[in-house]
């Protein structure tokens, strides 16, 4: 009798689906389609040179190390180098934080399977802006939460709806603050300050996920909300605060690396370390001693440089192509920094609908209603400007701008 795999699998697996953006870039595989839909770095910014040398020297220098099994919170002096930046980025000046305070994951979408797993039962209330990153709730659902939506604007979040959602006790509250995936928005300095106040005053931490903050190519530097949270002060030598940050290395080296980390109290990294024993036992030594070659001398500041520039080109390119080819009725924001825009069409234009017709032309977006837990943004794509080269951009919104006229 052959096995019918329908009735073995669990209920959780039975409701995960795959992700919208994943199957979309299937279709962009063809050489002569222009994808704006991955949030995928510019491949032409990745430092491969750099990345072979230091490769060479981990293993002449650290071979059997570098092949070796590690411990699960991850290669010991990455996470001091990480905490130090904590400790003096300007952004975060986190004091006291240390070792204790940071754990390595395999990329930032573990992080988010590694909350999931350690806070969230069944039927849990989750706050998250609305739209907010698909990835974090491809992470969650399978644990069964539900969704308390809040509205955001071109301020980002809107905390004055926040009290209201924080009535139904949630486990915590989730937001990309700096250029927002999907939306590219920031949160503004005032909500920045608020969120934290009223967040305290429930007593709910903050999920703040924070991949592009370094992304930044004009306008001024906001603090992080984890430095906003950390009024207690340094605890038995270590940051103590409300906030969960988490940040990675896809977007200032290379996604294929798989690093990210998780910086909150000592407390919390435990939970989270014995949540990741029991699913990869610890992330690629390699990748992370490669990591840290990279990293020691201060080479990330220059290559930020490098990628900020890059970025600001494609994305001026973007809207100015948009400017010429979309029809009057769509509006769309100017993001500062990271690696998308968000565009709204007008009134009963069904997003999913024109990118159906896209994709005959070989253009391809995110339509934006996958990113509202809740239902709603019909209307709405997500437009990648990072990925494609200047020409592809101006040539894939000329296609579009034909297809939603």
């Amino acid at each position: 009798m052959e096995t019918i795999w329908q009735n073995v699998y669990t209920a959780r697996a039975r409701s995960m689906s795959s992700s919208v953006i994943r199957e979309l870039l299937k279709l962009t595989e063809q050489s002569d389609f222009i994808s704006f839909a991955g949030g995928l770095p510019a491949p032409e910014v990745f430092p491969i040179v750099q990345v072979r040398a230091a490769a060479e020297r981990v293993l002449t220098e650290h071979g059997a190390q570098a092949l070796q099994y590690g411990t699960t919170e991850g290669y010991r002096p990455l996470r001091e180098l990480i905490a130090s930046w904590m400790r003096d980025d300007p952004r975060h000046r986190l004091p006291a934080c240390g070792v204790d305070n940071i754990l390595i994951t395999s990329g930032s979408q573990q992080a988010l399977d590694l909350i999931g797993r350690m806070f969230i039962d069944p039927g849990d209330r989750i706050v998250v802006e609305s739209p907010t990153y698909l990835g974090a709730l491809q992470a969650w659902s399978a644990y069964g939460p539900q969704y308390v939506t809040v509205p955001s604007d071109e301020a980002g979040m809107v905390v004055d709806a926040l009290e209201q959602a924080l009535r139904a006790g949630p486990k915590f509250i989730y937001l990309v603050p700096n250029f927002n995936n999907p939306t590219g928005r920031t949160l503004s300095p005032e909500r920045r300050r608020a969120l934290i106040e009223i967040a305290a005053r429930h007593g709910v931490p903050i999920i703040e996920d924070d991949p592009y903050g370094q992304l930044r190519f004009e306008g001024e530097m906001l603090p992080s909300l984890v430095s906003l949270a950390a009024g207690r002060g340094p605890v038995n030598g270590a940051y103590h605060g409300n906030v969960i940050y988490l940040s990675s290395f896809s977007k200032i080296l290379a996604p294929g690396l798989r690093l990210a980390w998780v910086c909150a109290e000592p407390e919390v990294i435990v939970m989270l370390t014995r949540g990741k024993q029991g699913a990869d036992l610890h992330t690629s030594t390699l990748s992370q001693i490669i990591a840290y070659e990279l990293a020691k001398d201060g080479f990330i500041n220059q290559h930020l440089e490098v990628i900020r520039r890059t970025y600001r080109e494609r994305r001026d390119v973007m809207l100015a192509a948009m400017q010429q080819h979309f029809p009057a009725s769509a509006r769309w924001n100017r993001p500062e920094g990271g690696m998308f825009l968000w565009c709204e069409l007008a009134d009963g234009v069904d997003a999913t609908e024109r990118l159906r017709a896209a994709v005959p032309k070989k253009v391809a977006f995110v339509p934006g209603r996958v990113f509202y837990p809740c239902g709603g943004g019909e209307n709405t794509m997500r437009l990648n400007f990072s990925n494609a080269a200047p020409d592809q951009i101006r040539e894939g919104i000329a296609r579009l701008g034909e297809v939603l006229r």
